[in-house]
């Protein structure tokens, strides 16, 4: 993991320095105060006309390098900000990312990134809140999941140990940094779990990671499948029948009002979320085709989406009450597993046919959200889930399907997947869509046909939500991404994590 630390803004002796700048700064801009332009200065005018030669002109992120150019540095590398008036917090963060990537890719063990603050930028951004946003983007680029490469070659090791962002206050700078960090070090974790081999991760293996969270504050609750069968979680056992490792459901609860719920206006229950956590599925009897198969490794992406979440909101000790359900289990096939055709008895006490084995993960959900709402009362209940290949189809890799019964819930969503750069597309819900799950032998089935299949995967869900606000995040096209994007390396996403923390901390932290 590559160091961030702050420094005052200072001409390094060495190492590659990474120039963040706005459009039209340059290279007419080189001519001011800050520290690009002492680094034309000290290069004889050579930046201004390396920058100028290579067309840069600051646009939202464009590069230009100048190798070797003296001074002491080896690179010096400029960013595109694009338009300064147009600077969003997640733009920041996206040029943080790209910077990190630049410095990545050299062979330089320390780097560093000037945090001016350009003219024009909107007043909610200070100087101390951009160089955090700056960090906080190279922090999450700098991820890397190389745990299992035992014969890498040094050379092709990242050499970067350590990056100095240089702030005008860097105390206050460090500061704004300091949550930022605990979000990072959740989205960290849940990039860990989802990019581990699922031979490494099988729903007992989670269940202890879970437990880790104890050390931030967390209270740790990890039920196995003797309590589960006692208390009725019928559908999830159903599901994990087939497979030698048994399942696992972790609640997991941060108490950040020292009390919890508050009472009088907003009053209510603590704010809860539930994951799906099938650590590896086959599509268990419902057999899914080979090709492709291994990336069912992270169908637990959305458990692992509220691990990194409850770390994050602990770590950076935010005021409010949260649950954290993940129901966890394999689908495998084997001559104990569910068959197409089973009637299985939900923990809420209605019955399901099982016409496709594949279609497992809204068993899960469905046990784990009404236990969720019966225990715990919560103000809203958000779930997670790698649910459909259809939600790939209707909206590709770009945003997460959003299915909710609360207007006010998922505007918040949407608003917070916006400012993070987790986007989320509003799906509809309806009864026509509810009649495709109707069941000649039980209260329902658990598919609905290929038409519309994630509205009816949502609506299955909806059954088993009662009237508390909730929301449904289908993240199967966004949680693993197969090529680097700037503040994302290829791989494991996270997403969910800066999105959930985002809309914590926005609508109902400290309220």
């Amino acid at each position: 993991m590559t160091e961030i630390r702050f420094a005052a803004p200072a001409l390094p002796k060495d190492g590659a320095l990474v120039l963040p700048m706005a459009e039209g700064a340059t290279p007419a801009g080189l001519a001011g105060s800050g520290l690009a332009a002492q680094v034309d200065r000290a290069l004889s005018g050579r930046l201004k006309a390396a920058l100028k030669a290579a067309r840069f002109t600051g646009k939202k992120g464009q590069t230009a390098t100048l190798l070797a150019p003296g001074a002491g540095l080896s690179r010096v590398i400029a960013v595109g900000l694009g338009k300064a008036a147009e600077l969003t917090e997640d733009g920041i963060e996206a040029a943080g990312g790209t910077a990190m990537a630049a410095l990545l890719a050299g062979a330089d063990a320390a780097g560093a990134i000037a945090a001016d603050l350009p003219q024009g930028a909107p007043k909610g951004i200070d100087a101390a809140g951009f160089a955090a946003r700056l960090a906080l983007g190279a922090r999450l680029r700098s991820y890397r999941f190389d745990r299992y490469r035992t014969t890498e070659k040094p050379e092709d090791k990242p050499a970067l140990k350590a990056v100095a962002v240089l702030a005008a206050d860097a105390a206050r700078a460090k500061a704004a940094y300091a949550p930022l960090a605990r979000i990072a070090d959740g989205v960290f974790i849940t990039r860990d779990l989802v990019s581990e081999p699922p031979n490494v991760l099988n729903p007992a293996a989670m269940a202890e990671r879970c437990r880790a969270l104890s050390k931030l504050g967390v209270k740790v609750e990890v039920m196995g499948p003797r309590e589960l069968r006692r208390l009725g979680f019928t559908t999830l056992l159903a599901v994990a029948q087939g497979s030698a490792n048994e399942a696992r459901v972790v609640v997991m609860r941060w108490n950040g009002t020292k009390g919890g719920g508050r009472k009088g206006k907003g009053a209510g229950g603590p704010v809860a979320f539930v994951g799906k956590g099938v650590t590896f599925d086959t599509g268990g009897i419902s057999i899914k085709p080979a090709a492709g198969m291994e990336d069912m490794k992270w169908d637990m992406a959305g458990a692992g989406a509220v691990v990194g979440l409850m770390a994050a909101l602990a770590g950076r000790r935010a005021k409010v009450d949260v649950v954290g359900i993940v129901g966890l289990v394999e689908n495998m096939p084997s001559g104990t597993a569910q068959r197409p055709g089973d009637v299985v008895k939900s923990y809420s006490g209605q019955t399901i046919e099982v016409l496709n084995t594949d279609a497992e993960g809204r068993l899960v959900l469905a046990d784990c959200l009404w236990y969720c709402q019966e225990r715990f009362k919560p103000r809203f209940m958000v779930d997670l889930a790698t649910l459909t290949g259809a939600i790939i189809i209707s909206l590709g890799h770009e945003n997460a399907g959003l299915f909710a019964n609360d207007d006010t819930l998922a505007a918040q969503i949407i608003a917070a997947g916006k400012a993070t750069g987790e986007e989320c597309w509003r799906m509809p819900l309806g009864d026509a869509y509810d009649k495709q799950l109707k069941s000649d032998i039980a209260d329902m089935k658990n598919i609905g046909g290929r038409p519309g299949g994630s509205i009816t995967a949502a609506q299955f869900l909806q059954r088993f939500v009662n009237k508390v606000p909730w929301a449904h995040l289908d993240i199967a096209g966004v949680a693993w991404q197969g090529k680097d994007k700037p503040a994302v390396p290829k791989g494991a996403t996270a997403f969910g994590v800066r999105l959930l923390d985002r809309l914590v901390a926005e609508h109902y932290e400290g309220r």
